[in-house]
């Protein structure tokens, strides 16, 4: 009787983990005079704490919804709310916001692995695929998603003008590129443009190991207003206060400054998975199951697309799978996370 092959009795061991790749901190938020933005000093933003009269606008119980005198009653007990908002000063038009981002090097090597064999199976797949691809797309679609202003989020809709600035802060030769955001679409990601490939080819060495590290900052100058309304990340608090009157919004900040979370500018940079389906008109975060909370949906749920388990599972340990799903694959390493499973799960 023929023996199995070494290969094919290699699993996923109980303990793997990765660090990610790309590290951005989080993202304060500034203000400034579009005309002047290039010699004018930003001025920190911070938080203004304003109590407001609503009007009871939920959809009512079943039965209430079709009575006059329910719907009467509700409109006449005020909904009283304590909110935290952000607007720039009536003096600015422009907000800024900044942030660094650290590109770490060592892709797809392990963090924790239990299992010497499987790790050796999956170095030498990532050297394979980086000897093939360099990680060029890859480092090309996360240029692009710092070039178009992805992580501003709601900030950038409506905007007149967006100027995203990238430079280089440490690991390699000091440069900068600046590009036109509103110029460059979000839903896709192969637009041409000579600093875009410039700064995925700076990422992309990066990730490959030809360098260490590489130290970027990313600032972004949004014309929007004078005085108009800006979006900090909003906060969860879990034990707020209830009640008429209560706190119903939190918003962050750091050091009294406005600021987006780092894993909120993340989820924007990370937003290059086409790979899900055929015919994607737009790109998705790279999660295991492909999930888009704001719209309650999992993209990749091994029906019409395979998740990152099916395949991981597969193409560490040697076997083929679409070269676009080896893309995936590796922006979840570059993502990071726990990816080991348990003994009954490799029965």
């Amino acid at each position: 009787m023929a023996k199995k092959s070494t290969t094919a009795k290699l699993k996923v061991p109980g303990v793997l983990a990765f660090e990610r790749k790309l590290a951005p901190s989080d993202a304060r938020m500034y203000s400034t005079i579009w005309q002047q933005r290039h010699e004018h000093d930003a001025v920190g933003l911070g938080l203004v704490e304003k109590s407001v009269r609503g009007t009871i606008s939920n959809r009512l119980k079943s039965g209430k919804g079709s009575d006059p005198a329910k719907i009467d009653a509700g409109m006449k007990s005020p909904n009283l709310q304590t909110v935290d908002a952000c607007n720039l000063p009536e003096e600015h038009d422009t907000l800024v916001v900044r942030f660094s981002l650290k590109v770490h090097s060592d892709l797809g090597v392990p963090t924790a692995c239990n299992s010497a064999e499987f790790r050796d199976s999956l170095v030498k797949q990532v050297k394979r695929y980086l000897d093939e691809n360099q990680a060029t797309v890859l480092g090309r679609r996360y240029a692009m998603n710092l070039a178009n202003g992805r992580f501003l989020w709601r900030n950038r809709v409506g905007a007149e003008a967006v100027e995203v600035t990238v430079s280089v802060l440490a690991g390699a030769e000091a440069k900068s590129w600046t590009f036109d955001a509103m110029g460059l679409p979000l839903d896709q990601l192969d637009a041409e443009d000579a600093g875009i490939d410039e700064l995925g080819e700076l990422i992309s060495k990066t990730l490959g190991g030809e360098q260490d590290y590489l130290l970027l900052q990313v600032t972004a100058m949004v014309k929007t207003g004078s005085a108009q309304e800006v979006f900090p990340s909003q906060e969860i608090v879990q034990d707020a206060p209830s009640g008429k009157g209560g706190k119903s919004k939190f918003l962050y900040s750091v050091g009294g400054v406005a600021a987006m979370h780092s894993q909120k500018i993340g989820n924007a940079i990370r937003t290059i998975d086409t790979w899900y389906h055929e015919d994607a008109t737009r790109p998705i975060a790279v999660e295991a199951y492909g999930a888009v909370t704001t719209e309650g949906k999992a993209y990749r749920d091994g029906s019409s697309s395979p998740h990152f388990y099916k395949l991981f599972d597969k193409w560490s340990v040697g076997e083929n799978i679409e070269p676009e799903q080896e893309h995936y694959v590796m922006a979840m390493l570059v993502r990071g996370g726990v990816f080991g499973q348990s003994e009954k799960e490799a029965s």
